[in-house]
C-alpha cells in the first residue's frame, strides 16, 4: 500500500494518521534526486574534485598562492558541513567553478541531493516549464529549485537581466535566505553590479562567507597569465632602470639633475607602488615612457599584474566592445582597467577628446583616485590643456607626485611644435 499507521500512544501527534512507509519515502527521495540530476549540470564536471584541484596554482606569487589555498580549504570545510551561503568571486578561469563542483561532488558521494546549475541555464529551465509539452509544471520545477537542500548557482551575473529574470532570481535568493538553506554562488561580478535586493542578502556576514580568488586564468598557464591581454608591456620589455640613460655628460647641469631626480622618483615608486605618479613634459621622447615601462617591468618581474596601455588604444578597446561580434563586454573591459592593481596610462592627451572619451577617462580617474590604486601617467600635454576633472586629481599632492621633466628629446628636438609658419 505504501502507507502505514504508526503504533504510537494517543498523545502522540502521529496517532491514527497514515504516514508514508520507510521504503516508499526512500523511493520518493531517490526520484527527487533523479529529477534534480536531470536539471543539474554536474555530469560534465564529475572530474572537478578537490583531489584534482591545484591548490598551489600555476606560477602564482606567494600572496596569490596563500589566497587560493585559503579558498580551497574553506570550500573543503563547507563540503563536509554545508551551512549558510558560500560566495566565490574572481576572474574567468580562476577556479571558482571547479571548487563549487568539487563541493557538489563530495555531497553527492555522501548520497545527499545537490542542484548544480549555471544561472542562465536555470532561467532557461524555468522558461521551458511554461511549455504545454513540459514534463514538469512550472510550479513544481520552481519549488524543486527553491527548496533543494543544496543549491550551487554558477556564473551569477552572466544571465540576461530582464525584469522577469531579476524577479525569479530574487524570489529564489529571498526564499533561501529566509529559510537559511545552504547555497553556493560563483560570480565574476563586482558586488556593486549585482541586483540590489540580491546584493543586500549576500552582504549579510551572519549567513554568507565571501571568498575573492585572486588567481588568474588557469587555462592561460604559460602565456604570461599574470598580465592582461589589454597590456602592451611586452612591447617595452627592454625598457628598464638598468639601461636608462641619465645623459650626465650630454645635458646642462640643471637638466641632468632633473632627469636624475625623475629616475630616483620612479625607482622609489617601483619599490613600493602607492597612489599616483605623473611624468609630464613639453617634449616627446625624453624618457617618460621608459621610466613608466621600467616601473611596470620591475613589478611584472615579481609576478604581479600590471596593465600598461597607451590612452588612445585603451579607448579603442572600449569602443570595440560596441561591436555585436565582440567577445568582450564594455562593463567587464572597463572594470578590468578601473581595478587593475597597477595601471600605466601612457600618452594621456593624445586621444580624440570626444565627450564619450572624456567621460570614460573621468570615470577611470575618479574611481582610481578614490580607491587610491597605484597609477602611473605620462603626458606631453600641458596640465592647463587637460580636462580639469582629471587635472585636479593629478595635481593633488596628497595622492599624486607630479614630476615635470625638463630635458629635451633623446632623438634631438622633440618639443611639441607650436610654431606658426612664417608668411
Amino acid at each position: 500500500m505504501g502507507y502505514v499507521i504508526p503504533h504510537v500512544p494517543p498523545a502522540d501527534p502521529r496517532f491514527g494518521r497514515a504516514v508514508i512507509c520507510t521504503c516508499r519515502a526512500a523511493d520518493q527521495q531517490a526520484r527527487k534526486m533523479d529529477t534534480l540530476m536531470m536539471v543539474s549540470q554536474l555530469g560534465a564536471l564529475e572530474h572537478c574534485t578537490f583531489k584534482s584541484f591545484r591548490a598551489e596554482g600555476l606560477g602564482l606569487t606567494a600572496v596569490k598562492q596563500t589566497n587560493l589555498k585559503r579558498a580551497y580549504d574553506r570550500a573543503q570545510t563547507y563540503a563536509a558541513n554545508p551551512e549558510g551561503w558560500l560566495l566565490l568571486r574572481g576572474g574567468y578561469g580562476c577556479g571558482k567553478t571547479h571548487l563549487a563542483a568539487a563541493i557538489a561532488n563530495v555531497r553527492l558521494g555522501m548520497g545527499q541531493p545537490v542542484l548544480f546549475i549555471n544561472t542562465p541555464d536555470l532561467l532557461d529551465h524555468l522558461r521551458a516549464a511554461y511549455s504545454p509539452s513540459a514534463n514538469t509544471s512550472y510550479d513544481t520545477r520552481f519549488a524543486q529549485i527553491r527548496n533543494t537542500p543544496l543549491l550551487i548557482l554558477d556564473d551569477l551575473g552572466t544571465q540576461s537581466n530582464t525584469e522577469w529574470a531579476q524577479e525569479k532570481l530574487y524570489q529564489i535568493f529571498n526564499y533561501r535566505y529566509n529559510a537559511r538553506l545552504p547555497t553556493v554562488i560563483t560570480t565574476n561580478e563586482e558586488m556593486e553590479a549585482l541586483e540590489i535586493r540580491i546584493r543586500s542578502r549576500m552582504a549579510d556576514p551572519d549567513l554568507v562567507q565571501m571568498l575573492t580568488i585572486l588567481a588568474p586564468d588557469f587555462r592561460r598557464a604559460g602565456v604570461d597569465q599574470e598580465q592582461s591581454d589589454l597590456s602592451t608591456l611586452n612591447l617595452h620589455h627592454d625598457q628598464r632602470f638598468e639601461n636608462f640613460n641619465l645623459r650626465q655628460r650630454e645635458l646642462p647641469r640643471g637638466q641632468a639633475q632633473n632627469i636624475q631626480r625623475a629616475f630616483d622618483t620612479a625607482k622609489t615608486f617601483a619599490d613600493d607602488p602607492r597612489d599616483w605618479i605623473v611624468f609630464n613634459s613639453v617634449a616627446y621622447g625624453n624618457g617618460k615612457t621608459h621610466l613608466a615601462a621600467a616601473i611596470a617591468n620591475q613589478i611584472a618581474d615579481k609576478g604581479e599584474p600590471v596593465l600598461f596601455i597607451v590612452v588612445p588604444d585603451l579607448l579603442d578597446h572600449l569602443r570595440a566592445t560596441f561591436n555585436p561580434a565582440s567577445g568582450a563586454r564594455l562593463d567587464k573591459r572597463f572594470n578590468e582597467v578601473k581595478t587593475a592593481p597597477l595601471l600605466i596610462l601612457d600618452d594621456l592627451g593624445t586621444e580624440s577628446a570626444t565627450a564619450w572619451a572624456r567621460e570614460k577617462l573621468y570615470q577611470l580617474f575618479n574611481y582610481r583616485y578614490n580607491a587610491r590604486l597605484a597609477t602611473v601617467i605620462t603626458t606631453a600635454t600641458h596640465i592647463d590643456e587637460i580636462d580639469p576633472r582629471l587635472a585636479t586629481r593629478m595635481l593633488d599632492t596628497s595622492r599624486c607626485t607630479f614630476f615635470m621633466l625638463e630635458s629635451p628629446s633623446y632623438r634631438g628636438g622633440g618639443t611639441k611644435k607650436r610654431k606658426r609658419r612664417k608668411s
